[in-house]
C-alpha cells in the first residue's frame, strides 16, 4: 500500500494560477493534485487532441471550488465535498479557485500532459 502527499509531487504543469501535481501511484494508475483558479479553462490547452478534450477518465475527489466538466452531452458542474467520475471527452473550466485531486491510467494521462505541456513553451 501507498499514499502520497501533495507537496511531495511532482510539478509537472505550472503557470498563470494553474497547478498540475503528478505521480504515479502503482497498477498503472496516476494521482493528480490539481489547482485552478477562478476563470481558468483549459479548453485552448486541449485544442488538437481528439475532440479537443481530454481523452482520459478520471475518478476524483473536489477539495474545494466548483468546476464545470464541458462535455459533448452536456456541461456539468461539480463542487467541494464531491467524488466524481469523467469520462474521456471532457474539458474543464474553474468557476472559482478550485482544488481536487483525481486518479487517472497513467498510460491514457501522461498523453494529455505531455500534449498540454508542449502547448505551455
Amino acid at each position: 500500500m501507498r499514499s502520497l502527499n501533495r507537496k511531495d509531487v511532482p510539478v509537472v504543469i505550472e503557470g498563470n494560477g494553474v497547478e498540475v501535481r503528478l505521480q504515479e501511484i502503482g497498477g498503472g494508475m496516476s494521482t493528480s493534485f490539481i489547482r485552478l483558479p477562478q476563470g481558468a479553462d483549459l479548453g485552448p490547452a486541449l485544442v488538437g487532441l481528439p475532440d479537443d478534450a481530454c481523452q482520459c477518465p478520471h475518478w476524483g475527489y473536489i477539495l474545494s471550488g466548483r468546476l464545470q466538466m464541458r462535455a459533448k452531452d452536456g456541461d456539468t458542474i461539480y463542487q467541494a465535498g464531491q467524488a466524481v467520475y469523467w469520462a474521456p471527452g471532457h474539458v474543464p473550466v474553474a468557476l472559482e479557485d478550485t482544488e481536487y485531486v483525481d486518479f487517472s491510467p497513467t498510460e491514457e494521462f501522461t498523453p494529455v500532459v505531455d500534449h498540454i505541456r508542449a502547448g505551455a513553451g
